[in-house]
């Protein structure tokens, strides 16, 4: 695999709206994103240069991408940093520190070559890097109609914590919690 995987830069705004269109797009965006490409589309161009810059920075946020020998992003992660007493931002708060992943998307093109690990290792690595704070597991939630991808995440190491939300007071659907603890 020629793909290099790396935190996004700041002024990279465009290509991180067109590869998260791009996610929104998929025929699995239904159960893979709490987002809609309708809703995604419309947001201005601050939102995206807002997002992308704070991502850039790393503090609570970082997001990685996959780029191919051509320059083209193929793949992304985001890991959010989460912290007991933080405002949560999705599923239950947090009782450690931890590293919560969201946003994964891999192009169709690309899937099964390996980049998915390659994304989630760079992911997983940079939390475990921390120092403050130091993280004490990375977490996700995958939609209880998403085997493919849940089964991806076993097989990276993630394991079921028992622990599961609903999708929204609309939808009587589930997410489940999947960890990893640090070693």
């Amino acid at each position: 695999m020629d793909h290099v995987m790396r935190a996004v830069r700041a002024e990279e705004w465009p290509q991180a709206r067109w590869l998260r269109l791009e996610a929104l797009r998929d025929p699995a965006a239904p159960v893979a994103f709490l987002d809609s490409y309708e809703a995604a589309v419309e947001r201005p161009d601050g939102f995206w240069q807002d997002r992308t810059a704070a991502a850039a920075e790393g503090r609570d946020v970082r997001q990685f991408v996959a780029e191919s020998p051509e320059g083209e992003w193929v793949g992304t992660v985001t890991v959010l940093v989460e912290r007991p007493g933080d405002e949560v931002r999705f599923g239950e708060a947090p009782v450690v520190d931890q590293g919560h992943l969201v946003g994964v998307f891999v192009r169709p093109e690309v899937r099964g070559s390996g980049v998915a690990d390659a994304l989630f290792r760079v992911a997983v690595d940079w939390c475990w890097s921390l120092s403050a704070p130091r993280l004490e597991r990375v977490r996700l939630y995958v939609h209880e109609d998403n085997p493919r991808a849940a089964a991806f995440y076993r097989r990276f190491g993630f394991v079921p914590s028992g622990k599961r939300i609903p999708v929204s007071a609309e939808r009587p659907e589930w997410e489940l919690e999947y960890v990893i603890e640090r070693a």
